[in-house]
């Protein structure tokens, strides 16, 4: 007897724990309106009535609801497996509302945009014929179009050429107008710059093929945004597709082993803090970790 499971049952288990994951994301942020509400309240019984009254009447967001309906008639499924997006969701649990940045869109788009309910979720993506098809077929989604200035087959040379440019050294960084840097992303929208982002997901752009933009610049630029940082609190950096030698690479480089917290399957999770949180740096030296 085959332990193949078939495709039609491996599409209906995908979708039941995504649709397990989205309905979480639901209940989860009608306690967290609940308990906002249970401040004003005066007794524990009229806080207790008051959080099962607003959790009954929440209302779902189109984007969860779409997501809903998508995964329930697709037998496509998300490119992350269920351990890896748990870790991600189980930080969205606690901070949601969020600022979420994702590089790449995706056959998980949907989720991660459900996964944060009325929180601010931006997708970046390289591949103008594949964002125009995504969003599309996904209007509600916040996306970008983006070009990179780095190739695949540059990474060697760039991780060696940084160290003797200052400004892309850790107490010189920054990355709007930083054209001297090459790690630097440069002319994006300005709300990637303007916003401090709580988390941001590296699953993007190409790193498979030498002229692809490789993820270096992304690696690097989430690096600088977390450790810029202004808000209280770490920034959460999820690497994917860590099996390859240029994530790898960079991640040991830029988003340093000391705040890797948690790893599933191909993916990594840093928590960096900010640079006040970290010991007085030395202006001239290139060393991230």
């Amino acid at each position: 007897m085959s332990n193949i499971i078939p495709s039609e049952k491996r599409s209906i288990i995908t979708f039941v724990l995504l649709a397990g994951l989205i309905g979480s994301a639901l209940l989860f942020t009608s306690f967290i309106r609940s308990a906002d509400d249970a401040f004003f309240l005066c007794s524990t019984a009229s806080a207790k009535s008051r959080a099962v009254a607003a959790a009954a009447d929440y209302e779902a967001t189109p984007i969860q609801l779409q997501a809903i309906v998508h995964y329930a008639t697709s037998t496509i499924t998300p490119q992350q497996n269920i351990h890896e997006i748990s870790i991600s969701f189980n930080v969205l649990k606690e901070l949601a509302p969020a600022n979420f940045l994702v590089f790449g869109l995706g056959l998980d788009s949907l989720m991660w945009a459900s996964l944060n309910p009325r929180g601010k979720t931006i997708f970046l993506e390289e591949d103008l014929e594949w964002f125009q098809k995504v969003t599309k077929d996904s209007p509600f989604l916040r996306a970008h179009h983006v070009r990179y200035r780095t190739q695949l087959q540059e990474a060697d040379k760039l991780l060696r050429s940084y160290k003797t440019e200052p400004s892309c050294f850790p107490a010189k960084s920054y990355l709007r107008g930083n054209e001297r840097c090459k790690l630097a992303l440069t002319g994006l929208p300005d709300e990637f710059y303007d916003t401090e982002w709580d988390l941001i997901m590296l699953d993007a752009p190409k790193g498979y093929f030498a002229e692809a933009p490789g993820r270096m610049a992304a690696i690097y630029s989430a690096a600088v945004m977390a450790r810029n940082r202004k808000k209280p609190g770490v920034t959460h950096v999820f690497l994917h597709d860590v099996n390859r030698r240029v994530e790898k690479t960079f991640a040991e480089e830029f988003l340093c082993a000391k705040y890797r917290v948690h790893a599933a399957g191909r993916l990594w999770h840093f928590a960096i803090p900010p640079v006040a949180a970290n010991a007085t740096i030395d202006g001239g030296d290139y060393r991230f970790c």
